[in-house]
């Protein structure tokens, strides 16, 4: 892609921005974004070109990168996006669609008062709605077009400890005896990303996602996922007596494991199988060398959640998403989910969908939320 110059000019009439040009670039096919993310303390699997991949592959969506490093040079900062196109939802730039997180890669943070500032101009000639950013570290709102738009509890697990010492920080009751437990009722243990371990996942997640009240994303994804990562993707599968009751999807970059997705048979959750997958993980992780076990976001409503992943010793903080618009639009129809009452009859119906009904409004419905 030829890179695409915009001039910076500022948004906000109480704050002078300097004109800095900026350039566009497609980090699929630049592989300065690939050594970008390589020397960049705060890059994550979110940047990677296979999470872009597998989002362009299943979901269409364009991949860009705004950066104030000129073509030929290296690149020093870069924010990047999908554009994402839905007649249901409307068209807007998202950093990034289904990533929990994917931090402005700036020298400094306050940079990101012109980056804003210099996509403002692009707003009306790309018909855009808004631009969301998914930081994980804390920002100041900008200006007045800058605003929060969701608030997530996020968990990770510093792994630079052994393992006994890992263990031992573990709720006694609520973690160390379903690990245990799970011992006991010798539940197998199964790792990879083949088919057969990938029908194994699929049909739990169809069925927690039905528990949840939500449609499950497209098999589709998981298969691109599979076929970007190669092995640094791992199903995690546990069963007892061959039927899987417990299934995890887990990420590899550089020296973070990253939990996305798990899914269990409620029936079998009492032998302790998502237990023994966080721990195997664990120790999957720790033989690799890894230092960080990221545990992902959990809904500020979910206090379940947050207190299980809690219990696993792991460190809670906060992470606030930022909407921007000179226009103040920044809604569409799957914001607030839970206080809609459209979506309220839309969740009771979804549990009742059978799963083969369900995994197709997966299909039909997951382009669109971005």
């Amino acid at each position: 892609m030829q890179a695409a110059t915009i001039e910076n000019v500022s948004v906000d009439r109480r704050t002078e921005v300097s004109s800095i040009p900026y350039h566009q670039l497609d980090p699929l096919q630049d592989a300065r974004w690939d050594r970008l993310l390589e020397n960049h303390p705060r890059a994550s699997v979110f940047h990677s070109a296979p999470w872009l991949n597998a989002l362009v592959r299943t979901y269409g969506y364009r991949p860009l990168v705004y950066t104030t490093s000129a073509p030929g040079r290296e690149l020093e900062n870069g924010l990047v996006f999908c554009e994402v196109n839905s007649w249901l939802t409307g068209r807007r730039l998202v950093s990034l669609p289904f990533s929990d997180h994917c931090e402005p890669l700036l020298e400094r943070s306050g940079n990101a008062r012109s980056y804003f500032a210099g996509l403002a101009q692009n707003f009306d000639r790309e018909s855009w709605r808004y631009v969301e950013i998914r930081p994980l570290w804390p920002i100041e709102p900008l200006n007045r077009n800058l605003q929060p738009s969701a608030e997530y509890a996020f968990h990770q697990i510093d792994l630079r400890q052994d393992l006994d010492s890992i263990f031992a920080s573990f709720h006694k009751n609520s973690i160390q005896r379903k690990i245990r437990r799970a011992e006991r009722e010798k539940l197998t243990y199964q790792e990879g990303n083949s088919p057969d371990l990938l029908n194994a996942f699929f049909r739990l997640l169809v069925m927690t996602r039905r528990r949840h009240r939500v449609p499950p994303p497209p098999r589709v994804w998981f298969q691109n996922l599979s076929a970007s990562f190669g092995d640094r993707m791992k199903l995690r599968i546990a069963s007892q007596n061959g039927r899987a009751v417990a299934a995890m999807l887990t990420l590899r970059f550089k020296d973070t494991l990253i939990y996305k997705y798990g899914a269990s048979d409620a029936r079998f959750n009492n032998l302790g199988g998502m237990h023994l997958l966080y721990w195997r993980a664990i120790q999957d992780a720790k033989s690799l060398g890894l230092k960080i076990l990221d545990l992902g976001r959990s809904d500020a409503s979910q206090d379940g959640l947050i207190t299980f992943k809690n219990r696993w010793g792991a460190v809670e903080s906060k992470i606030r998403y930022f909407r921007f618009s000179p226009h103040g639009n920044t809604k569409h129809i799957f914001d607030s989910a839970s206080t809609s009452w459209k979506m309220r009859i839309a969740q009771e119906i979804f549990s009742y969908t059978p799963p083969i009904a369900l995994s197709a409004l997966g299909r039909l419905l997951y382009k669109h939320v971005g």
